[in-house]
């Protein structure tokens, strides 16, 4: 922090367990993830290679040095999982994490079916090579899956080895957790976070209404993740309060009371 401010809330420290923030790179140059360290990784926990660009990106081995020097996690989207997966290649695909040395993995189910318990094998094998996220929920639009079931879901993936599970959100911010229209399927959430600690998800939100709308349900540790590269810094300051959205989450009820209505009017 540049500045000695009071009543902003607690962030956790890295190596976070809870407060993950994951930015998701979508084909970033060298120069540009060099730029990102020296401005965002004290804010960034992980990196995820989205869907399946790890595999044309250039100079895809110094990027992760990068990454890894800067004290992120980076690891290959979900999809490039399943595009080995159904090619019936995981043994390649282990040996893939291997040869650019990652300590994280993902598996996903989002594009193509995949019987769970299958799913549940594949996550723990690869627990015993890595740290292990699976991804719950699909990417098409219009396939609703019951909260029973996301629940189940989550719950045996972890059992089966997975460190957080991630609610599928994609990058349009519009499927899975998500209406068509960008809003949270507030329902389904509440019956998750009913059998599943919200600490144990990662919910992915790349829009700064459904960032805000977590934020201000689990505080400002809440595990949030597809954020772009320069959407780190702005969500930092949503978690803070150090931004309209958030403003008055942390203060203290006294100053609440005898401020907000100044700037309710404000805003008429």
């Amino acid at each position: 922090m540049n500045f000695n401010l009071t009543y902003l809330p607690k962030r956790s420290e890295k190596p976070r367990n809870n407060g993950l923030t994951m930015m998701m790179d979508k084909g970033l140059s060298i120069r540009q993830v060099e730029d990102f360290i020296e401005t965002s990784s004290e804010y960034t926990d992980i990196v995820k290679f989205g869907f399946g660009t790890s595999a044309v990106t250039t100079n895809l081995k110094e990027k992760i040095k990068l990454y890894k020097s800067a004290g992120i996690r980076p690891y290959f989207g979900g999809t490039l999982f399943e595009v080995f997966a159904v090619r019936k290649k995981f043994n390649q695909y282990r040996k893939l994490i291997d040869e650019y040395d990652l300590d994280l993995a993902e598996v996903s189910d989002g594009s193509i079916a995949i019987p769970h318990d299958l799913k549940c094998d594949f996550i723990r094998n690869l627990s015993s090579q890595c740290t292990v996220m699976s991804e719950v929920g699909s990417k098409e639009e219009g396939i609703l899956i019951s909260p029973a079931k996301w629940v189940r879901m989550m719950t045996t993936e972890l059992e089966a080895g997975s460190w957080k599970v991630i609610a599928e959100g994609r990058e349009s911010g519009s499927v899975g957790i998500f209406r068509p229209n960008g809003t949270p399927h507030t329902i389904l959430i509440n019956k998750i976070i009913a059998k599943v600690k919200p600490e144990q998800i990662l919910w992915e939100a790349p829009a700064k209404k459904q960032q805000v709308w977590f934020i201000n349900l689990f505080g400002s540790n809440v595990n949030l993740g597809n954020i772009s590269h320069n959407e780190v810094i702005p969500l930092e300051t949503l978690r803070l309060g150090l931004r309209g959205d958030t403003f008055f989450n942390s203060l203290p009820d006294k100053i609440v009371e005898e401020t907000k209505p100044i700037a309710e009017k404000a805003k008429k």
